[in-house]
């Protein structure tokens, strides 16, 4: 047809099936969906060469999208899961030349964000994925991945006041509390979150009077630890991250329909 635009066919990591442009860039490696928003509304992005200046605007795989008149292609979805040593930074970079979790990372994969941050004197299971939509889910409070730690103090732990947990503590202003709790020995227990508040675990058990010596992540919603050793690192199979969108679905769907 004449002034039509040539539609060229890109490679979907989904199906063919439309979607909304701002997911569409997010699986184009530039961010979460809110974060692209800001390129649509600012007239950037094109679609079979015309701008497309709506943020509700749907495209399939074959639409010819670009960013400043650059072809833009889905990514092909990369996710890792590394076993995080203690005494290592979940930063790109640090100011003052502590190692960093990117430090474990083949130089390739320095493009790949961290999800589910951990603290210097943590360990255990840390994401990495270049799929900005994954991101976006699983940074997002609604979604509720459950997370799995095991804790250790430098003193005897009580069930009765760890239990004290579950109702909750009031942490630098906000309400934190725990899901469900097993106890594995005198100074071993094992903890089941959602929220995923700064030093949440260490904050709570000190509030309680139990000091934690030692912090692992040992699953992340269906993912886990397994007998990876610190340091080591493997990616995941597409069967893994399609269990983790299925984790986090119900979770969405009961959110919609409390709003």
């Amino acid at each position: 047809m004449a002034g039509r635009p040539e539609r060229r066919r890109n490679p979907s990591p989904a199906s063919d099936s439309p979607v909304r442009l701002n997911q569409y860039l997010a699986r184009c490696g530039l961010g979460s969906r809110r974060g692209v928003e800001r390129l649509i509304l600012e007239g950037r992005v094109t679609v079979n060469g015309l701008p497309a200046g709506r943020l509700a605007f749907q495209v399939s795989a074959t639409d010819a999208v670009a960013l400043d008149g650059r072809p833009l292609r889905p990514s092909a979805g990369l996710t890792v899961l590394l076993h995080k040593p203690k005494g290592f930074l979940c930063t790109s970079l640090d100011p003052r030349g502590r190692p960093t979790v990117y430090d474990l990372l083949p130089t390739r994969w320095r493009n790949l964000r961290y999800v589910g941050r951990l603290d210097r004197e943590s360990e255990g299971l840390l994401l990495f994925t270049n799929d900005g939509l994954l991101i976006e889910r699983l940074a997002h409070p609604r979604y509720k991945i459950p997370k799995v730690y095991e804790v250790e103090s430098d003193r005897p732990l009580e069930a009765c006041r760890i239990a004290t947990l579950l109702r909750g503590r009031c942490i630098e202003g906000r309400t934190a509390r725990i899901d469900s709790f097993r106890v594995l020995g005198p100074r071993r227990v094992r903890v089941v979150l959602h929220q995923g508040l700064k030093r949440q675990i260490r904050l709570m058990f000190a509030a309680i009077g139990f000091p934690v010596t030692r912090l692992v992540r040992i699953a992340y919603g269906p993912l886990l630890l397994g007998s990876l050793r610190a340091g080591q690192y493997r990616l995941l199979s597409g069967a893994e991250t399609e269990a983790l969108i299925r984790a986090m679905a119900p979770n969405a769907r009961a959110s919609r329909e409390k709003a």
